[in-house]
């Protein structure tokens, strides 16, 4: 399983560089191709479309050539989405199309992972598990902003795309050529992994509801599913966006302002380090509570201050905050639907996929018609609409909980 996890964690490194690659060089590429903000979100949002497809196909795949085959298929169709990235092609349009197949890539790589992981773990080590593979996700998007900044000071921002192609094509022949013990026969590419599929399906839950959850399951899925489109919108639209925020805000360089993203994630990552240990201390409710409760005050406050340095201690702030949210909500969900963890970690996998293939081309229409100001304080009141369904989501969690006892 040691082993399982670390590639996992890998995996979700090249996932972390490949989410944030296109708001690390957003700048350079709308001059390339002289377009506007509204064009660069259209761009973000092909790539969601796609990660959206290959989370909704990725339990319908796993069951045909089982989960190993469903990461080498994700990971090959990612790595040749960053080669043609790398050609960066005269057609605005040929880029549009290629994002919806590293969408795909990412998307689904992430989903098989994830419920991979999910499953697999012991019972009380989900949420560590969960955040040892969000931790290294936000080392790859704390990684790729800083390279980015690097290469754009040297005027050759294009290498960022065969960069994170080669690292996912070393990825992809990992999982190809690794054993990970008694776990190959679950993970295996045959029909073993169909049946036990079915399975374990067919044994979850009563059929009466929809997509086979039990009725009573459904009210705190829908509210989950909402939960995650607004948090994965509203982070990816504001760490895409961050640099570009912070230019019209702040008065940064083209150069510089990428590394507020390393900022942004680098607070992540230490956050992600403790986050499993406090969740699992002081329990789902209490943690995520006190996460997104914080995230509202910083994004408002950031509204309010225009200084650089307040800016900064913010960005780093509002890192802490949303470090373990993604992963200890995931596992939250799937401990209170239990016995359908591939289906409820693809759903609300994509559920945050639609949140950021929608957001950024929402944020981005609202950077060219409002402005950074007014765009940060719009992203301030999602972020409460959040916390409100949160708190429906956390009662209705507990009187799940309540009833099963």
């Amino acid at each position: 399983m040691r082993k399982l996890i670390a590639l996992g964690c890998l995996s979700y490194l090249v996932i972390g560089l490949a989410h944030v690659v296109g708001g690390s060089v957003m700048e350079q590429m709308l001059d390339k191709y002289d377009l506007s903000y509204d064009d660069g979100g259209q761009w973000m949002m092909n790539q969601f479309l796609g990660f959206l497809v290959g989370v909704l196909l990725s339990p319908f795949i796993t069951s045909k050539v089982g989960k190993r085959g469903g990461v080498l298929l994700s990971l090959g169709l990612l790595t040749l989405g960053e080669a043609a990235y790398s050609l960066t092609p005269d057609s605005w349009g040929l880029m549009l199309f290629i994002a919806l197949f590293a969408g795909f890539g990412f998307g689904m790589t992430e989903s098989v992972i994830g419920a991979m992981v999910i499953e697999l773990a012991e019972e009380n080590g989900k949420a560590n598990a969960m955040t040892k593979l969000e931790t290294f996700f936000g080392i790859g998007a704390f990684l790729m902003p800083t390279m980015a900044s690097i290469l754009i000071k040297y005027d050759i921002w294009q290498v960022s795309f065969p960069i994170l192609s080669a690292l996912a094509g070393i990825t992809f022949i990992l999982w190809m050529t690794l054993s990970f013990g008694s776990i190959d026969d679950k993970i295996g590419y045959h029909g073993r992994a169909k049946k036990e599929h079915v399975e374990r399906e067919a044994g979850a839950a009563p059929t009466k509801g929809w997509f086979g959850y039990n009725r009573a399951a459904i009210p705190f899925l829908l509210l989950s599913a909402l939960f995650f489109v607004i948090y994965v919108g509203v982070e990816m639209s504001f760490s895409n966006y961050l640099p570009s925020i912070m230019i019209d805000r702040s008065g940064m360089t083209e150069a510089s302002a990428p590394s507020t993203l390393s900022l942004f994630w680098g607070t992540m990552i230490l956050g992600r380090l403790f986050a499993g240990r406090l969740a699992d201390r002081f329990g789902y409710f209490r943690y995520l509570f006190v996460a997104i409760a914080g995230a509202c005050i910083i994004i408002l406050a950031m509204g309010a201050v225009g200084q650089l340095s307040g800016m900064l201690v913010l960005v780093g702030l509002s890192g802490l905050f949303f470090s373990g949210v993604f992963g200890i909500a995931l596992v939250f969900a799937n401990g209170l639907i239990p016995g359908m963890t591939e289906r409820t970690t693809s759903l609300l996998v994509a559920c945050g996929g639609i949140g950021g293939a929608i957001f950024p081309k929402l944020t981005g229409w609202m950077m060219d018609s409002y402005g950074a100001d007014r765009t940060v304080w719009i992203l301030g009141a999602f972020i409460i609409a959040m916390f409100i369904v949160l708190l429906a989501m956390l009662a209705l969690g507990r009187r799940q909980e309540a009833g099963a006892s």
